[in-house]
């Protein structure tokens, strides 16, 4: 009896103790990254090259770690290819790979630096968040020895991996992630055979983490909020923005909101391959965010959230929208094509009004009311409902309301920034077929809108005050993870050959999309 009472008592002590020591919220910090190059990455460098590029970006990111420190955040994300840069061959970039031991080793390089070899990159990211008392988020390369009786081994007899790695404020290794879905020239590394969920807990919530392409699929990113129902995701990346839905803070602010999670976005700065787009996203609204096309800086962005977002009403994504009939508009739809996709669109002719446009399983209902209707500006109500098959193979459904480039129909879907036309209101649903939908917002300059919309439990995006700029898009992006496979799927020798080819035309398509 008294061992048990006891046993209660230490119980009841420990909980007390420990919502003691939680916070209800949290300083989050991420730094947009101007990434030094190294002069050649096709050609292997020596490894004290290559230490010696990372070090140059290790100077800048420890300026970045001091300055969130003494601004009281408590963790601070880096971006994707932060250390090293981008464009690497497979064995270019082996000399800037280090060994990184699975965290359950219980290690602090700091204190130990040579317990796992060289690995002088991570002692400097121990050293870095344990002299600051933080934690640090950053992406770096593992590599991984096998042999002949892993039938999966490469036959240069090791695996590369595209790592993030989070080291607490003592400078103690507590994530390792390897990357799952790789992007289309990410062939220097190798994706892990199965997708790994990675979470660890702080006295300010639990964290997840994944790498930016993993952003469009399933696993790992949705399994982390539903499964392990993490309260804040930690993102390092290296987004080339694509308008006019794949923006990075459109998106990412989008993903926040439409899983219901913190939302913490480290990009890369590099204009030249429209890279840039960095910010803060509580579930509710954007807390900050940077989008800079115009110099070559870096910049840190901080700001508070709930350790613990608050729960909100489940969505019911076709509630409202499959109560609406739809009119037939005659012929007057025509079709324009977004990123490689082609949507059925029809025009916005009217200062407001209501219009409906399907493709396949789904309709697309508008109510809206513009501020003007402009001789020299064409908006259009746009639908898909379909498998993209571009840099990635993922099934989507999307509800748009776009600014078209000119009034010329055929540029409905291009690449637009600027726009002149501010809206009274709107309110956008459809009859998605699919839990996972993301409400975009973007105005004109490529700006977000923060606490200019909401989603309501019945599936409208709509707005709740007129908008303070000129609209670029009004979007909702649903994914249908289960349609993601094809039925004929190819050989892994013509998808390699197909994504090369791909390659080619992506590039092709951002560089347009920059002039």
């Amino acid at each position: 009896m008294i061992l048990s009472q006891l046993l209660n008592y230490v119980a009841v002590l420990f909980f007390c103790v420990s919502r003691a020591s939680s916070l209800d919220t949290f300083i989050a910090a991420v730094y947009e990254h101007a990434v030094i190059l190294p002069n050649a990455t096709l050609v292997p460098v020596s490894p004290e090259e290559a230490l010696a590029v990372m070090n140059r970006n290790l100077d800048l990111l420890e300026g970045a770690v001091t300055s969130a420190s003494k601004q009281g955040a408590h963790i601070i994300v880096t971006p994707e290819d932060g250390i090293y840069g981008f464009n690497f061959t497979r064995e270019s970039i082996y000399p800037y790979l280090e060994d990184i031991p699975d965290p359950q080793v219980n290690w602090i390089p700091c204190n130990n630096p040579d317990r796992f070899g060289h690995t002088p990159v991570q002692q400097r990211l121990s050293c870095l968040a344990k002299d600051n008392s933080i934690y640090i988020v950053a992406n770096i390369g593992d590599k991984k020895s096998c042999n002949a009786s892993d039938p999966q081994c490469p036959p240069d007899g090791r695996y590369q991996y595209n790592t993030d790695v989070v080291f607490d404020s003592k400078g103690k290794l507590v994530a390792r992630y390897h990357k799952q879905n790789l992007f289309l020239n990410e062939d220097q590394f190798n994706a892990p055979k199965e997708p790994e969920v990675v979470t660890f807990n702080t006295t300010f919530g639990k964290f997840g983490i994944f790498t930016c392409f993993d952003i469009l699929f399933h696993d790992p990113a949705v399994t982390l909020v539903r499964d392990s129902r993490v309260d804040t995701i930690l993102f390092p990346t290296a987004w080339m923005n694509v308008l006019p839905h794949l923006s990075a803070i459109e998106f990412h602010s989008a993903w926040a909101m439409g899983m219901k999670v913190n939302f913490l976005a480290s990009n890369l700065h590099y204009p030249l391959k429209k890279m840039t787009g960095s910010g803060i996203y509580a579930p509710d609204s954007p807390r900050v965010f940077h989008y800079d096309m115009k110099t070559e800086e870096g910049k840190l962005l901080l700001a508070q959230l709930d350790s613990h977002p608050h729960p909100t009403p489940v969505v019911n994504w076709t509630s409202y929208a499959s109560g609406v009939e739809a009119h037939s508009m005659g012929n007057q739809e025509f079709t324009g094509t977004v990123f490689f996709d082609e949507f059925t669109f029809l025009e916005l002719k009217e200062i407001g009004g209501n219009y409906t446009v399907c493709q396949r399983d789904l309709c697309c209902h508008l109510s809206y009311k513009m501020s003007e209707k402009r001789s020299d500006e064409v908006y259009a109500l746009g639908a898909f409902d379909g498998l993209h098959t571009v840099e990635g193979s993922y099934y989507l459904q999307i509800c748009t309301l776009l600014k078209c480039k000119t009034t010329d129909l055929h540029t409905c879907g291009d690449s637009v920034e600027t726009a002149s036309t501010r809206f009274e209101m709107f309110s956008l649903s459809g009859t998605f077929g699919t839990q996972y939908v993301f409400p975009e917002v973007l105005l004109s300059e490529i700006q977000l809108a923060p606490g200019e919309f909401q989603v309501s439990s019945d599936g409208r995006l709509f707005s709740l005050k007129p908008t303070s700029g000129p609209v670029l898009t009004v979007t909702l992006f649903g994914r249908l993870y289960e349609k993601d496979s094809a039925p004929n799927a190819l050989s892994d020798l013509t998808t390699q050959a197909l994504r090369r080819n791909i390659a080619i035309s992506c590039s092709k398509v951002l560089k347009n999309n920059a002039s």
